[in-house]
């Protein structure tokens, strides 16, 4: 106990912490007035968090706030911070994520030059930990790895794609509640993870707290579960069933036939290769189709004059039959609708790059280690390059195509650009359009009186609250 009256000492970190935080902050300082001095602005660097708390604040206020139906001006509600932002310091501008600058970029024309650099100079932004507990598969990879990718992804995309619009998902559907229910907990629980600063990160997550136990059980029971699903296809496979008629049989059938083919030094597909492809299925490939789809159906529930316009072609093409593969190319205005679709409500609101080299951007030089956020959902909704109805749901500005739709040809990116483009955007496609088709043709839809609209990130955009959606058969 310290004596009456006197205050006891303030105790002062150690002198390694002391000196760390002076060489961080200095080095904050530091990298701040260089980029500035070449014009951009930004945030100052608030030791240790930077605008981490700012962040927090900002998305707690907005998101405790619907927004009106028919509403499609979402930036201010979905990513208020990085809004403010770039409104007070323009559209190439900086904030801080913990000590790491990060610069967002809107331009899309700088955009694409970040994303499609062929000599790699930007790397995507990796939290190893937590990717390889969500999915390492084939989207993930970079560098020389990317330039020669693993042997079981088939080289005929178009067979392929045909062959799945005809397909189940097969042995992957087996344990579908049971998955999707691990998946739907384990991405919570990541999702709630990558909040956190970058360096906070990597040490949290090497710490045996309750939150990294759930995630690491979590992830064993989906691994599990997907390593038995594999066994039982390979043993089926090598008892001479068909593997055409869904994806993993596909992936197996492939590398089999690859390492037949060259013998078995040729590097093939491992057990656990095909473990990452299935979590990627799931996480970026059911998320990215299940999101558009909602957004499509709350959309279009919002407009009902562009459902009536799409049942119409629908009917007119196919009648009540399904889709063929073939007459999907066929359905101009829903593949309008869903191109409107992704641009208000693309599922990825922003793509990160990290600078590992000093590099020049639009005549802006940034240091090694600089976070590059490109703001999908800003350059979706710029009305510079879309026009004074940029927030209004319009599809038939895509009615010549994607590159006649705005002002720059390269303004719609919800996929990406460049060599890394989303590897799965064609199969997001056309399965989102086979499904949207079969429900115009079959449903009448509305949103339901509890539906709220709060459009909401968690990973991928979707509805805070759900879709809540009264359906009717016609």
């Amino acid at each position: 106990m310290g004596l009456p009256g006197v205050r006891p000492p303030v105790p002062r970190p150690p002198a390694a912490g002391r000196q760390a935080a002076g060489h961080a902050v200095a080095a904050a300082t530091a990298a701040r007035a260089g980029v500035r001095a070449q014009g951009p602005r930004g945030t100052p660097y608030h030791f240790p968090v930077g605008d981490i708390k700012d962040y927090d604040r900002l998305s707690k206020e907005a998101w405790s706030r619907p927004l009106p139906l028919r509403c499609h001006d979402i930036a201010p509600h979905v990513a208020p911070f990085l809004y403010n932002t770039v409104q007070e310091h323009g559209k190439t501008c900086f904030s801080w994520f913990g000590p790491v600058p990060n610069v967002t970029i809107s331009d899309p024309d700088l955009a694409k030059d970040v994303m499609s650099n062929k000599f790699r100079h930007f790397e995507k932004t990796k939290f190893p930990a937590l990717s390889k507990l969500l999915a390492e598969g084939l989207a993930s990879i970079e560098g020389q790895a990317q330039a020669h990718p693993q042997p079981y992804i088939p080289a005929r995309e178009s067979q392929v794609l045909e062959d799945l619009g005809h397909a189940e998902v097969g042995d992957l559907a087996v344990h579908p509640g049971q998955v999707k229910t691990f998946v739907e907990k384990l991405k919570g629980e990541v999702a709630t993870a990558v909040s956190r600063p970058v360096r906070i990160n990597s040490l949290l997550r090497s710490m045996p707290t309750e939150n990294n136990k759930r995630m690491n059980q979590i992830n064993k029971e989906i691994e599990s579960i997907l390593r038995d699903l594999v066994g039982k296809r390979i043993q089926a496979m090598k008892e001479g069933e068909s593997t055409n008629d869904e994806l993993l049989g596909l992936l197996l059938d492939s590398n089999m036939r690859h390492v037949d083919e060259h013998g078995q030094s040729s590097m093939g597909t491992t057990i656990e290769d095909v473990i990452e492809e299935c979590k990627l299925f799931y996480f970026a490939g059911m998320e990215t189709t299940s999101v558009l789809l909602t957004w499509t159906m709350v959309v279009l529930s919002m407009h009902p004059e562009w459902q009536d316009r799409a049942r119409e072609e629908i009917i007119g093409l196919c009648g009540k039959d399904a889709p063929e593969y073939e007459g999907l190319n066929r359905l101009k205005t829903v593949t309008m609708i869903l191109y409107e679709v992704l641009r208000l409500y693309p599922p990825a609101i922003a793509f990160s790059r990290k600078t590992y080299k000093e590099m020049k951007i639009g005549g802006v030089t940034y240091p090694a280690g600089v976070m590059i956020e490109l703001p999908v959902m800003f350059i979706h909704q710029d009305p510079d390059i879309w026009g004074s109805d940029v927030h209004e749901f319009n599809p038939e500005r895509f009615a010549h195509g994607v590159s006649k739709a705005s002002k720059n040809p390269g303004a719609f990116l919800p996929f990406g650009w460049g060599p890394q483009i989303c590897i799965g955007q064609n199969f997001a496609l056309l399965e989102a359009k086979m499904a949207i088709s079969i429900i115009i043709q079959h449903f009448e839809f509305e949103l339901a009186p509890s539906y709220t609209h709060a459009p909401h990130t968690v990973i991928t955009m979707h509805p805070m609250h759900g879709a809540q959606i009264s359906i009717r058969a016609i």
